[in-house]
């Protein structure tokens, strides 16, 4: 997987390794034109990030405890937060629509329980979509439902650089 952007990404539609990496990713056919430029990142990809539901007004994805666990064999925080702002930064961009992009401008999290094994739910729900602004909440649990921690992220809307 790689990271390189080109312009003539777009024209051409998702490469073979583009869309491999969606459909992974479980993105909906339908986003694929959307995300056929960028895909979903490197990052997202690596942590094992899987797409459940897409919309600015709510995001759904699941990660796995394995792999991106701390020393001590619990789900690194730093993870917890890959995943939220995944989340609020895929809302934010589906918000923003064709011709604007989301760049992130703050993000915090709470972390309330650990996890050491399975696999965590991450939610984000809108808060305020504006149109400069975005906040989303995201909320981390594991397999029983039970609340792992809670992000809130707000993402800057501006045009897209060309």
């Amino acid at each position: 997987m790689t990271d390189k952007r080109t312009r003539s990404d777009a024209a051409q539609g998702p490469s073979e390794e583009r869309l491999a990496e969606l459909v992974a990713a479980g993105v909906p056919v339908e986003m694929h034109g959307w995300l056929g430029r960028y895909g979903v990142g490197a990052l997202t990809a690596k942590m094992g990030i899987v797409f459940q539901e897409m919309s600015a007004e709510r995001m759904v994805a699941t990660m796995p405890v394995e792999g991106n666990q701390q020393v001590a064999g619990i789900l690194h925080g730093g993870a917890h937060v890959v995943l939220a702002e995944t989340l609020g930064s895929f809302a934010a961009g589906l918000h923003a629509g064709p011709g604007r992009q989301a760049v992130g401008i703050e993000v915090g999290a709470t972390h309330h329980r650990s996890v050491d094994t399975g696999i965590v739910t991450g939610t984000a729900t809108a808060i305020h979509l504006g149109r400069t602004l975005t906040t989303h909440e995201v909320v981390m649990t594991d397999e029983q439902g039970r609340r792992l921690s809670t992000a809130r992220i707000t993402n800057m809307i501006r045009d897209a650089r060309s």
